[in-house]
């Protein structure tokens, strides 16, 4: 049986101790497959590195259980909703399931959004109406439950933004933002922070690096996307892998050499960046500044 071994990572080790910050990975899927072996060790794993608090967002009827159990598990929290990579699989009843299940545990303060959900403009077999009708009916969902959303942004920002200012909605996370300066400041007039990630360690991410660099530290958030997004230390060339070699496994301890890549992008100290993107998940995810001013539900 294979367990987690930590990988290698590039923080800077002059940095005063970056695993006394406290640090939340506003978008990992922990209950994917590929951590079926490991999953409490690497959880461990990424808390002692002082990742405090991880978002596990579902993306179809199939794991909402599953990521509301493991959320409770590992004191974290998580999301509901339908990814527009799962629609073509999706029936409508499942939009019922959902709210059903909204509903029932809208009491449970782990619960901090509707998502993850959005539009997916890149894969071209997906049916674009259905994507955007189960995109709205989401919407209207996180409306009613006055919840926040967590949001698939990939060749789809004016879409998106377009049924945002149809229905309106508290904010939320435009998760693995690659848009443009103009589209990131309308998502932040619409009270969204903007996720970044491994992506935008790749020296070839001039656009996005830029991008980072223009924006207000209160309008980022950090993500791994894990077991997605690999940084580059552990993404593997296509020809590598063409002969056989592996794709390293993206997971959430990685947290920390992607804020130094942020830290170094934006000019500030690892200290500052774990405080205000911390604050930032908090106050767009409301419903987390509970653990800082009263005790969760019940595990």
């Amino acid at each position: 049986m294979a367990f987690y071994q930590p990988q290698p990572w590039r923080v800077d080790q002059t940095v005063p101790n970056p695993s006394a910050m406290n640090w939340i990975d506003s978008h990992c899927h922990l209950d994917a497959l590929e951590f079926d072996l490991d999953r409490l060790e690497i959880r461990q794993a990424a808390r002692q590195l002082g990742v405090v608090s991880c978002v596990i967002p579902a993306v179809e009827r199939a794991n909402f259980k599953a990521v509301r159990d493991l959320a409770h598990q590992l004191q974290d929290f998580y999301a509901l909703g339908i990814h527009p990579l799962y629609t073509g699989k999706s029936q409508d009843g499942d939009l019922v399931f959902l709210r059903e299940e909204i509903d029932r545990s809208i009491d449970d303060l782990r619960l901090v959004a509707v998502g993850e959900i959005g539009l997916d403009g890149w894969v071209q077999s997906l049916d674009w109406a259905r994507q955007v009708h189960f995109y709205k009916e989401q919407l209207k969902l996180a409306h009613d439950f006055q919840l926040p959303v967590i949001l698939h942004v990939r060749k789809s920002a004016d879409a998106l933004l377009k049924c945002l200012r149809a229905t309106k909605v508290r904010g939320g996370i435009a998760h693995a933002f690659t848009g443009s300066l103009q589209q990131a400041e309308q998502f932040i007039e619409l009270g969204f922070c903007l996720g970044f990630g491994g992506a935008v360690s790749f020296d070839r991410a001039h656009r996005l690096r830029g991008l980072l660099k223009a924006l207000p530290l209160s309008a980022i958030v950090l993500e791994t996307d894990a077991p997605d997004i690999p940084p580059k230390w552990l993404y593997v060339q296509a020809q590598a892998r063409s002969q056989g070699q592996s794709q390293a496994r993206n997971d959430s301890t990685q947290l920390l050499p992607i804020a130094q890549v942020v830290a170094e992008i934006k000019g500030v100290a690892m200290d500052e960046l774990a405080r205000v993107t911390s604050l930032n998940v908090r106050r767009v995810l409301a419903r987390m500044h509970a653990q800082e001013n009263g005790p969760l539900t019940p595990d």
